[in-house]
């Protein structure tokens, strides 16, 4: 009886019209309306790469999943409305069974491309999403292999007579496998939805870029959670319960993750006030680097060293943060150089100028600038300022950069630098000096007159009078 039940449906229409007429005028029919499905898909796939480029956009993930539902779904859909029309006119066996493999593939093209597109944002499929998508084709296969047999009331009468229990309520198979799928589907396609919220959202030129960080945050939570809500109605679970666990649930978390829930506001409260922006140089705690990354829970900071640290947004709000970047991104520098007294000094102040000019990153307007500083014990004090253009990326390297001019100008002109001069005076003879050799630094077994090695090294110059 079963097997005269499976005859009766798709393969017995299909057996009855092979060999006649209505067969041929139906694979023509397909054929045809398969070609106009090709056609069209490759029109729409041509226009979405043209609207993409001209939005200077880059192929998205789960793109090619998309493109290549786009010939079994416009097939299927085509195929159903001639199917509609011819109907009423002659037997359309071929066209029914070409819908299910048609309608089933576009269906498992879609689901990966959402899947892709929600799980994927890092641009990499992983190894759960392969097995879920995996997953999904060997069922809809299934479905697909039930439809064309045409055993699918027998299934669902068969999953309806199974019962079990979950704590207090009584479920069915089908119940529970219907509910399972109604919670997967809107919970993947709110976050689907969010993901193109914030898509649109991180586009929006006009916004600010924390403001942008912030509505698509929101809009994914609130997304989810009304996904959450419907799903848990339509399975027929009472959301009031949810009030309750809701409460005891923000006790829990009020007590034993205070720091974790201080962290979400603290993020919250840096994206809303935009006290920290990507890109901001910082100096916190010691840490001094840029911020590459600010999420709800912590800010990522990469260091002057390339190693990434991730600071808890409670410590941005509370602590002492040294914000580098400003409106202004130059900085003022300036470095000291000491001359002697017999230099020329006006010579010294523009090759002190003109060291700093032509280095990377320093500024022509304000030129550099020497000055006098003051009169030192061994020689000029000579001061150069300058400004550098964003001085947040460092500036270490910029005055070494001029220092090493300066060595070098200095070097080709001859002007020097002194060494450290000091005049001591002895009083008490040359019989005393050496008596007292070991007390001034001199060592007892060198003849007179020879000064300590360890001594003269230092670059100290004496002037020794009886």
């Amino acid at each position: 009886m079963t097997q005269n039940r499976i005859l009766s449906h798709m393969l017995a229409g299909i057996a009855r019209d092979y060999g006649q007429p209505v067969m041929i005028w139906q694979a023509s029919t397909l054929l045809g309306t398969l070609l106009v499905a090709w056609l069209l898909a490759r029109l729409v796939r041509h226009g979405l790469d043209s609207y993409r480029r001209a939005r200077q956009e880059t192929a998205r993930f789960g793109a090619e999943s998309l493109h290549k539902a786009l010939f079994p779904l416009l097939g299927g859909v085509l195929v159903l409305i001639e199917q509609t029309v011819l109907d009423d006119y002659m037997s359309t066996s071929l066209l029914e069974l070409a819908l299910v493999p048609l309608l089933g593939i576009a269906l498992i093209y879609i689901v990966f491309f959402i899947a892709r597109r929600v799980f994927g944002r890092t641009g990499h499929a992983h190894a759960w999403l392969s097995i879920a998508e995996k997953i999904v084709s060997v069922v809809v296969w299934i479905g697909m292999g039930i439809t064309v047999l045409g055993i699918q009331d027998e299934v669902l009468r068969w999953m309806a007579s199974v019962r079990f229990r979950v704590g207090t309520a009584h479920m069915t198979l089908l119940s529970f496998t219907t509910g399972l799928m109604w919670v997967c589907a809107t919970v993947i396609f709110a976050l689907w939805l969010g993901s193109v919220f914030e898509d649109r959202i991180m586009r929006a030129s006009s916004v600010d870029a924390n403001l942008r960080v912030v509505l698509s945050r929101i809009g994914r939570a609130l997304l989810l959670l009304a996904a959450v809500l419907v799903s848990f109605s339509l399975v027929g679970i009472d959301i009031t319960v949810l009030g309750v666990f809701g409460g005891a649930l923000g006790v829990g978390l009020g007590l034993s993750l205070q720091k974790i829930a201080s962290n979400y506001v603290s993020g919250f409260i840096i994206l809303i006030d935009r006290s920290l922006r990507i890109g901001d140089t910082i100096n916190v705690a010691g840490l001094q680097g840029m911020v590459t990354e600010i999420r709800t829970r912590y800010t990522t900071v990469r260091g002057l060293d390339g190693i990434e640290t991730l600071i808890p947004n409670e410590k941005l709000v509370t602590d002492v943060v040294q914000n580098h970047s400003s409106y202004l991104t130059r900085g003022y520098a300036k470095t000291a150089v000491q001359i002697a007294y017999s230099a020329e000094v006006e010579q010294a102040m523009t090759l002190l100028a003109e060291a700093a000019r032509g280095v990377e990153r320093v500024l022509e307007d304000p030129a550099p600038t020497a000055y006098l500083a003051g009169f030192g014990a061994d020689g000029i004090n000579l001061e150069l300022g300058f400004w550098i253009e964003e001085a947040a990326k460092g500036t270490a390297a910029v005055r070494s950069t001029v220092n090493r001019n300066i060595w070098r100008l200095f070097q080709e002109h001859g002007i020097s630098i002194p060494y450290a001069r000091r005049d001591i005076h002895l009083i008490g003879g040359l019989p005393g000096v050496l008596g007292g050799a070991v007390e001034i630094g001199q060592d007892p077994t060198l003849g007179a007159g020879q000064p300590d090695a360890g001594v003269s090294g230092t670059g100290l110059a004496r002037d020794i009078s009886a």
